[in-house]
């Protein structure tokens, strides 16, 4: 057997984990949010949880790049999914040890401790992610990136669509204390296996020395070195300024149209959009310019987030969903295949650290700013006479017009955004500097 087929077997077993693992982070997450919603019937926790999960992933985003840069990337991996599986133990603890009135108080020391250790452990699962980024750098070659990288999406998207399901049933049919037990239990067996996961990476090459443990200059000039490479990040980040509305919104959306259980059917059916949008990349790749393709995924992520609240329809909610989750594979797969290529695989632990954290960091600033407008303006504003009289004719009557108010005006934002990227200077400059750059030999044991 070749090296290139060990190193192929090798990415299987990794993207095998990765499906585990997030399963294991986002049902436990999914069923957190469902069961607080349920219990408070208030959307700023749904901000407040949301917007808090991102904002930690966009602080730690750096220090978790540097520590990639320094560290064998299975290392990496196991080590973070140990700290996942300590800290959803403890909030475990936590759970049986006080009364819910209290755990479900908003301010309360349980409450922050408890959902404080859920976001810990979630957060930490997240370097893997970025680590993932680096090993289809290393196990890949420069050509077969892009479908490779359409493959994690699918990996992603289907983990996403089986545990939205079974979150949903879980919290109406088994409760969130089964639900933390699950959730635990699939944490160790995600650990058990990355275990026994070879990645070959004989050594860890680092072109001035070692990095720091928290590098931001080494990120920063980096970046620099490529001609409109933080630009990419700046249009990457236009997905997220949406996406942290839907963080703050959708679940509550939804649930004022569907029960737990449904709306968590819902979320599993519309989840076969990451698996077409994946499967497509992995068939076809993204073809000579991936930035393109990302700002114009902007595009429809931006009509169809504006739109798909318009009515008070689950069908058109549901149908809006397919589409969006169909889109973003696109989107990440194509950031990931142009820093792949124009970053030396030394520092780019650190660069999509730094791009994580920059990308992120739009989501929690629109989620808590959107969650408090939301509850006690535009929600209110929409079930008085003069809200429906203005905006009426445009959003339908229903409940929850407000949220649908809040999605269309995002949803115009960035399409404003994208358009303007589009036609900017820097989407040429990068462009060019993709085209011009030598492609990056993966490692060889």
């Amino acid at each position: 057997m070749d090296a290139q087929t060990d190193r192929q077997r090798s990415f299987i077993a990794v993207l095998v984990n990765t499906f585990i693992a997030n399963i294991t982070t986002s049902f436990l997450w999914f069923a957190t949010i469902f069961w607080m919603y349920l219990e408070t019937r208030n959307v700023m926790v749904t901000a407040i949880l949301g917007g808090a999960y991102m904002l930690g992933m966009a602080v730690f985003g750096v220090p978790f790049g540097s520590w990639i840069d320094r560290t064998r990337k299975k290392k990496v991996m196991v080590v973070a999914q140990a700290m996942t599986a300590v800290m959803y133990g403890l909030a475990v603890g936590i759970y049986f040890l006080t009364p819910r009135a209290e755990l479900l108080n908003i301010g309360s020391l349980p409450f922050l401790g408890f959902t404080a250790l859920l976001l810990a452990g979630g957060i930490m699962e997240s370097a893997r992610g970025i680590a993932l980024s680096t090993v289809v750098t290393i196990l890949i070659p420069a050509e077969e990136r892009d479908k490779a990288n359409g493959l994690v999406g699918m990996v992603l998207g289907l983990s996403f669509m089986v545990t939205s399901v079974i979150a949903g049933l879980a919290i109406g049919q088994l409760g969130m204390t089964t639900t933390l037990m699950i959730s635990l239990a699939l944490t160790v067996l995600s650990l058990a296996h990355m275990v026994t996961v070879a990645i070959p990476e004989p050594e860890i090459v680092h072109a001035e020395g070692a990095p720091k443990p928290v590098d931001f200059s080494g990120a920063w000039l980096a970046i620099r070195a490529v001609p409109g490479l933080i630009w990419l990040i700046l249009f990457s980040t236009f997905n997220n300024l949406v996406g942290g509305v839907f963080m703050a919104l959708l679940d509550p959306y939804g649930l004022s149209l569907l029960s737990v259980e449904a709306w968590g059917i819902l979320y599993g059916v519309v989840g076969f959009g990451f698996l077409i949008g994946g499967a497509i990349i992995s068939k076809s790749g993204l073809g000579p310019r991936p930035l393109r393709t990302l700002l114009l995924v902007n595009v429809g992520v931006a009509l169809v987030g504006g739109l798909f609240a318009i009515r008070e329809s689950v069908w058109l909610l549901g149908t809006g969903m397919l589409i969006y989750m169909a889109l973003i594979p696109f989107a990440e797969a194509a950031e990931q295949t142009v820093l792949q290529r124009v970053v030396p695989l030394e520092k780019q632990g650190r660069v999509f650290g730094f791009a994580t954290s920059v990308e992120l960091a739009a989501a929690p600033v629109s989620s808590f700013l959107i969650g408090p407008l939301a509850q006690f303006w535009l929600i209110p504003y929409m079930e008085t006479p003069e809200g429906q009289s203005t905006w009426g004719w445009l959003l339908g009557d229903g409940d929850a017009r407000g949220i649908a108010l809040v999605f269309l005006l995002a949803g115009i934002v960035m399409l404003l955004l994208t358009v303007v990227a589009l036609l900017s200077r820097p989407y040429r400059t990068l462009s060019d500097a993709y085209a011009a750059a030598p492609t990056t030999a993966p490692v060889t044991p």
